[in-house]
């Protein structure tokens, strides 16, 4: 069986992030998002998740700023554990799953502190887990923007080729342009959230029988 969770990165770092990721749930393929809760936004966007029973919210943990000061392990257990109890406070629950902002936690001096917390809560963490991690559904490349990397004939070529038995996480990053978004990955964002409600892509899903759940159904 090919199941696949559609998961958007970045929920909370603007307003615009935050409308783009549920239109994305609402009208397209997007089964699951990860949270930053240490940003002006993350409460407006946990307070919009309360009206998406389907929606699964995991914390999408910053330590960039830990990890460029010169970190020790017990400062970057604190922060990821502040983040942990932050999440707790604004959701009324734990996280469905952990990963990280530039997937910082795949650097060897954070990876065995993101492996501890995943294990204290059960928690799947990104790319130490049964399922594949996809991340090939990103608009740039070098640098510069590249549309047809993230147009809907490319997402379902991607649905008919990558996606193999088993459960796979596709990563996205849907939202809109406003003047709050400080990232160099902007425009980008729009042509993501149009692939994802695409017609094309919903029926190659159907065509590739995969069934598109989230991460409370792995749970069940």
């Amino acid at each position: 069986m090919k199941l696949l969770i559609v998961n958007a990165d970045d929920l909370g770092a603007s307003r615009g992030i935050n409308c783009g990721v549920f239109e994305a749930h609402r009208n397209g393929i997007l089964t699951s998002a990860s949270l930053m809760v240490n940003t002006r936004w993350s409460e407006e966007a946990a307070n919009m998740t309360q009206a998406m029973a389907g929606l699964s919210v995991g914390l999408h943990a910053d330590l960039g700023e830990e990890l460029q000061r010169s970190p020790n392990a017990a400062r970057l257990r604190s922060s990821l554990d502040r983040q942990i109890e932050r999440f707790q406070q604004i959701m009324g629950c734990l996280p469905s799953h952990l990963d990280s902002h530039h997937n910082v936690h795949l650097d060897a001096r954070a990876l065995p502190i993101f492996f501890d917390v995943a294990g204290q809560y059960h928690l799947p963490l990104r790319e130490h887990s049964s399922m594949r991690y996809l991340a090939k559904f990103y608009g740039q490349s070098g640098g510069q923007t590249r549309f047809e990397h993230i147009s809907a004939k490319a997402l379902a070529n991607m649905l008919r080729t990558e996606i193999a038995e088993g459960v796979t996480e596709l990563s996205c990053h849907p939202g809109y342009v406003d003047r709050d978004l400080q990232t160099a990955y902007s425009i980008e964002r729009e042509a993501e959230l149009r692939s994802l409600c695409a017609s094309e892509v919903s029926e190659a899903i159907a065509e590739q029988g995969i069934e598109v759940i989230s991460y409370h159904d792995l749970r069940k």
